[in-house]
């Protein structure tokens, strides 16, 4: 006896279930605001806007609005991730060369990792245009260092595929490098030694460092230390404390001795 035709039918259930995956992501007209005032902030255009909208979609996002899968940012981040390396290590290599391998990574890592990328985000405000499912928004989601930190690394992605390396030198070069040449990241580095160093292998003469001034009250005080090199000034730097201060002013001499060697 032949079977019934309706044996051959696929199921009308995953019908229905392959369109309501295959639904593809739309933005509010606030949303898309939203988006525009954010590039009008970091002066940045983007050419494909559906790239910068995906670096900012959490897979939470397109699970609950069951649209295409690929959409979410974990692509862009995997991708992202690796041209932050990148970038970061050129930015480290042409700006401390007397640094060591070892030294460029360590400081590498103090940067690119998940809590600095996470400020880096917050600063940027770029929580508040994270598309999430109402389960990760509810539990606090877009206040997490992870997320914000993974959404730093896709818009990094989404901005490299759109204009190439040159667009986000440009972009790290107002967002992240100035901090690095501030000292941010001193604390992972011992700037003094890395000076003494170059100091005594180049036989330039001695280094004293001099706390020149002290702000603040006794519980909230700055202090300013000034690195001389064979008592000429040759770098300055401020902390919370003397040894922070020295550091600080050790790291602009370096930056300074690196600059001179170039010229």
């Amino acid at each position: 006896m032949p079977q019934s035709s309706k044996n051959h039918r696929k199921p009308r259930s995953n019908y229905y279930d392959r369109r309501r995956h295959n639904r593809r992501l739309t933005l509010t007209e606030e949303q898309k605001k939203q988006f525009d005032d954010l590039l009008l902030k970091i002066d940045l255009t983007f050419e494909n806007r559906k790239l910068l909208i995906q670096a900012f979609t959490h897979s939470s996002y397109v699970n609950e609005h069951r649209i295409y899968s690929f959409q979410d940012n974990e692509r862009l981040e995997f991708l992202g991730d690796a041209v932050l390396e990148l970038a970061v290590s050129q930015f480290l290599y042409k700006k401390f060369n007397s640094m060591s391998e070892g030294e460029m990574t360590k400081l590498r890592a103090s940067i690119v990792c998940e809590p600095s990328l996470a400020r880096f985000a917050e600063e940027l405000e770029f929580g508040e245009l994270v598309l999430l499912g109402k389960g990760e928004e509810m539990t606090g989601g877009r206040n997490r260092p992870a997320l914000l930190a993974d959404v730093f690394e896709s818009f990094i992605g989404a901005l490299y595929l759109d204009q190439g390396l040159e667009a986000v030198y440009k972009f790290l070069s107002q967002t992240m490098y100035p901090k690095i040449n501030d000292g941010a990241f001193s604390h992972m580095m011992d700037f003094k030694s890395q000076l003494q160093e170059f100091i005594q292998r180049d036989n330039l003469g001695q280094i004293q460092y001099v706390i020149v001034q002290e702000i603040g009250p006794a519980h909230n005080r700055e202090f300013v230390s000034e690195v001389q090199l064979n008592e000429s000034k040759l770098g300055v730097g401020s902390g919370r404390s003397k040894k922070e201060a020295e550091q600080h002013a050790a790291q602009q001499a370096l930056i300074k001795l690196s600059e001179k060697k170039d010229k």
